[in-house]
């Protein structure tokens, strides 16, 4: 019971221990400005319009199949919506009711279809989520200035830890991710990415030389899996930093994959000790002659000598919430296979860019009744954008083959079979068949356990790029 005790006293005074809000200020001021940049892109590039308002089908989640498009003028006054909250959480005004209203927001937008998932958009609702409960808002924020009551000059060291563990299990999980062969062994998927940059000046170079992608691929992998780590770590932090803005911005210029390189740019910098920015700004002070600021106090107020009432009941929840984030990546491995072409456990487990593949779907409906079999190609129920991510996902393949099924009942007044060839190929194999052909779509019922009318993986490498004259 002793060590229990001790175990737990040292666990809550590293909890509890005062910490300068300034860094959760910064935090909250870039992830709100992120936000905003963000919302206002997707109406002035038309987003909105290309992906809630142009689809005439929509692909639900499991279990969230309740979750329908709003009309378009709802659609795109809930972006504005989201600037303005966006902003709200940026400058700390009724920050606790904006990071909520946010987080709704956001979290709603994505689950309308599943072609728009994307891991950061993942990240950025489980951020929101986090940062309304959390004492944000405590300095640096226009609650502070308005309401007494919010402003405080030191807050538990817990909210800062909890952001840091959010931003790991990301990094972590997606360097878990690249362990596997056709990431280490064959260089793929990046050695075909790279293959279509040869052009590009000055590294355009570099990625034609034999093993570059193996090696870039190793280096990603080791990347992901240590960072954290090194950000943490006090003396490597800041050449960690310099490491993860060169790793995020050669990312950012070869991949067009959106915000996710900003977001995580910005999010690392939660690693910093918590007064940051205060220290930042006492230097530049004290270099520009402004002694004021320089010479005021940060030392941490004395430690409370009793463990708060929340402290308990709020590390059980962090604790069951932990145990989510660490174990529900893994679920991939009671599938069996391989996820990257089965799919089954990809979204919500930080699988960040590990895969290409291309394929090709057409569905046959059968009318029962007459035996006449017509082919239905999904361009005409889905946009191009729609039809080039579906194609390579099961779960989406089937959503839309029993929609083509209740709209040919509905047509012909008659039982219908519909059955689908899909051809896929995954980082430049042979294309197979995903699924099997003769499944009857109608007798298959979507749900979290192995699907058994998913074909497995073929057994093969992925190609060799290299010209023979240089292997």
């Amino acid at each position: 019971m002793t060590n229990r005790f001790t175990l737990w006293e040292r666990i809550s005074e590293r909890l509890t221990k005062p910490v300068d809000p300034s860094g959760l200020a910064a935090f909250r001021f870039a992830f709100g400005l992120i936000g905003a940049v963000s919302a206002t892109r997707f109406l002035y590039y038309g987003w909105v319009q290309e992906l809630f308002i142009k689809p005439k089908f929509y692909f639900s989640y499991y279990g969230f199949e309740w979750v329908r498009v709003a009309p378009p003028s709802v659609m795109i006054a809930l972006f504005a919506a989201l600037i303005v909250v966006s902003l709200m959480v940026a400058f700390g005004l009724f920050f606790r009711a904006a990071a909520v209203l946010f987080f709704l927001g956001f979290s709603y937008v994505q689950l309308i279809d599943v072609t728009n998932y994307l891991n950061h958009y993942y990240l950025v609702s489980l951020i929101s989520l986090l940062m309304a409960l959390l004492p944000m808002n405590a300095a640096y924020s226009l609650d502070a200035r308005l309401f007494r009551r919010v402003k405080r000059d030191h807050v538990p060291a817990a909210a800062v830890y909890l952001l840091r563990f959010q931003i790991g299990v990301v990094y972590t999980f997606a360097g878990l991710a690249k362990v596997n062969a056709d990431w280490l062994l064959h260089g793929h998927p990046l050695e075909l990415w790279l293959a279509a940059r040869t052009g590009l000046p000055i590294l355009g170079p570099l990625f034609a030389i034999p093993g570059m992608a193996v090696i870039m691929s190793w280096a990603g992998c080791l990347f992901d899996l240590t960072i954290a780590g090194w950000l943490s770590w006090s003396r490597s932090r800041p050449y960690a930093y310099a490491v993860v803005f060169a790793f995020h911005l050669v990312t950012s210029a070869l991949f067009p994959i959106g915000m996710f390189p900003l977001i995580m740019t910005t999010a690392a910098l939660i690693f910093f000790p918590p007064s940051w920015p205060r220290d930042l700004a006492r230097k530049t002070a004290t270099r520009l002659g402004y002694t004021a600021e320089a010479d005021r106090s940060t030392a941490p107020a004395p430690l409370p000598s009793k463990k708060p009432q929340w402290l308990a009941p709020a590390f059980a929840v962090f604790c069951v919430y932990a145990a989510f984030q660490v174990l529900f990546p893994f679920r991939t491995h009671l599938y069996g296979g391989n996820v990257l072409w089965h799919e089954q456990g990809m979204r919500w487990s930080w699988r960040v860019m590990l895969r290409e593949k291309n394929a090709s779907v057409t569905y046959r409906v059968e009318n029962l009744e007459t035996g006449k079999v017509v082919e239905v190609p999904p361009r005409k129920y889905l946009t191009p954008r729609q039809e080039r991510d579906f194609s390579t996902q099961p779960d989406m393949i089937l959503q839309l083959g029993q929609k083509i099924a209740a709209d040919y009942r509905l047509k012909l007044s008659t039982p219908v079979k519909v059955t689908a060839e899909v051809l896929v190929s995954l980082n430049g194999r042979r294309a197979a068949l995903l699924i099997d052909p003769t499944v009857d779509l109608t007798q298959i019922q979507d749900s979290p356990w192995p699907a058994n009318w998913i074909n497995p993986m073929p057994a093969e490498s992925p190609p060799d790029l290299t010209p023979v004259a240089m292997r």
